[in-house]
């Protein structure tokens, strides 16, 4: 029996900066005694973030290459079919491990009485060094409606969302999902499940993933006994009316694979023709007249490819 399971760790970049050099130096401090292999799949960064890559822990990093930026859950995919642990962590370049996360990982999902667990998240650190709440109930109509309303923005029903705001997150528990800035999933649970669905080019496919887990009759689990630190908001920042794009788009997959028809059709309504007036109106109460603009900005993408939204196509395409 093994003493303990490797990791094998990937992390996608897309013009990350110094986030990911951080993230690999915390890596190589304290991979500890673990057999770990990292595989960083860059989607045609232009700010040269991974030339070079150091080595972690002495072992050179396996860099692949995409000639155009392929989305999150594809790239992770090449990253694991690249690795071979007996779990894979899939890590954001604006994370970092702390001592001992690692082997307190590979020791959860060792013991015994833990052979259910599919997929571990664990207490992830702000940078004002508050605990994030980075767990979130799945996805319903009604939580994706509140969302879209704009009602998880009002005091009092902020918790009416996915985000597990009510719960302070000192306390390891099971959960319905787990942040995707520290996703680990066990090799043998992400291959029966083919690995993240590729339409989801950004957002969502780590909810995808842990909804068809919980289905197969695995256990998500929250572990607060483990830290990492995760700065938030990543590189999407850069782009705010394609990052809108990639999340409604996202949601509204989501939608019309898991829900009833009737369901999903009302999503697409509540999306399309309340959804912008509710950001607008936030933004203007707010003074920012730019974040109007990124509104409409996001929503003509939409527009655009609505029709292979409502087909189900778009596998590995933007």
């Amino acid at each position: 029996m093994k003493n303990r399971l490797s990791i094998d760790i990937v992390i996608v970049n897309w013009n990350s900066g110094d986030q990911l050099r951080n993230c690999l130096k915390s890596l190589s401090r304290f991979v500890g005694t673990l057999s770990v292999r990292v595989v960083v799949v860059d989607n045609a960064s232009t700010d040269g973030s991974a030339d070079p890559l150091p080595h972690v822990s002495d072992r050179p990093v396996t860099l692949i290459r995409n000639e155009m930026n392929v989305g999150f859950g594809r790239a992770c995919n090449q990253g694991a079919m690249a690795s071979e642990g007996d779990l894979i962590l899939f890590l954001n370049p604006d994370a970092e491990v702390f001592d001992g996360t690692l082997e307190r990982v590979a020791d959860e999902m060792l013991a015994s009485e833990n052979g259910r667990i599919g997929i571990l998240g664990v207490q992830l650190m702000n940078p004002d060094g508050k605990v994030e709440r980075s767990c979130s109930r799945a996805p319903t109509l009604g939580r994706l409606a509140a969302q879209a309303i704009g009602l998880t923005k009002l005091p009092g029903l902020r918790g009416t969302g996915m985000k597990m705001l009510d719960w302070d997150h000192q306390s390891s528990r099971d959960v319905e999902q787990v942040i995707g800035a520290f996703f680990v999933v066990r090799r043998s649970v992400f291959d029966a499940l083919d690995g993240f669905d590729e339409r989801f080019f950004v957002y969502f496919e780590e909810v995808d993933l842990s909804y068809r887990a919980r289905l197969a009759g695995w256990r998500v689990r929250y572990l607060a006994e483990a830290r990492a630190f995760h700065a938030g908001g990543g590189t999407s920042g850069q782009i705010k009316a394609r990052r809108l794009y990639y999340s409604l788009r996202s949601r509204l997959l989501y939608g019309f694979k898991h829900f009833p028809a009737g369901r999903a059709w009302l999503l697409v309504g509540v999306t399309l023709f309340v959804e912008p007036l509710s950001r607008s109106v936030f933004c203007l109460a707010r003074g920012d007249v730019g974040g109007v603009a990124n509104t409409m900005g996001g929503y003509r993408l939409l527009l655009g490819s609505l029709p292979s939204i409502l087909r189900g196509e778009g596998r590995g395409k933007a």
